[in-house]
């Protein structure tokens, strides 16, 4: 086989209808598009959610679709109460948490933040990305630890004027670049 002999397969290149060339091309005066109206004229292109001036479809009923932040984030929420069924000096996390059955083992990846509804008489070494100012006052008074799990922040973008943040040593800076 050559290169002069390789050509496309039957239908795989189809040929571009010429339209408005006159009479004998079959495709003459409206070319195609039909009498007047928005859709003859030039850039007269609707959008598919478009009903003619009625509000769309998606903003009618905004708990069907509408915006969706996908920044938003999402915690697993726990309250002091639901920490009654550790014992002493025990160490709170998603995975512990998920062991006794107070949250779902596929939240064991989430986020967790703990909050300061109820009483804890217990000391307990808490990990968790959030801490309530009232959960972690209750916590320290009754002799437990609350360590804080460092969240990835996004680096700020040239356009907000702020320096990303520095993630490693020798990691690059918006005045190097």
């Amino acid at each position: 086989m050559r290169l002069d002999e390789l050509h496309s397969p039957y239908g795989a290149r189809k040929k571009h209808r010429r339209v408005g060339r006159g009479h004998g091309s079959g495709r003459m005066k409206t070319s195609g598009r039909g009498q007047k109206g928005q859709k003859a004229r030039t850039g007269g292109k609707i959008p598919a959610y478009f009903e003619g001036g009625q509000n769309r479809f998606s903003q009618r009923m905004p708990y069907l679709s509408g915006f969706k932040n996908p920044f938003k984030k999402e915690y697993i929420v726990v309250n002091l109460s639901d920490l009654r069924s550790f014992a002493a000096n025990e160490e709170v996390t998603t995975e512990t948490l998920a062991a006794h059955g107070l949250i779902r083992p596929g939240d064991v990846k989430g986020m967790l933040k703990v909050l300061g509804v109820g009483k804890l008489d217990r000391a307990l070494n808490v990990k968790a990305h959030k801490v309530s100012a009232s959960a972690r006052q209750q916590i320290e008074a009754a002799g437990g630890t609350v360590t804080l799990i460092a969240m990835r922040q996004t680096p700020k973008t040239r356009r907000s004027g702020k320096p990303a943040p520095n993630y490693a040593a020798g990691a690059t800076t918006a005045s190097s670049r």
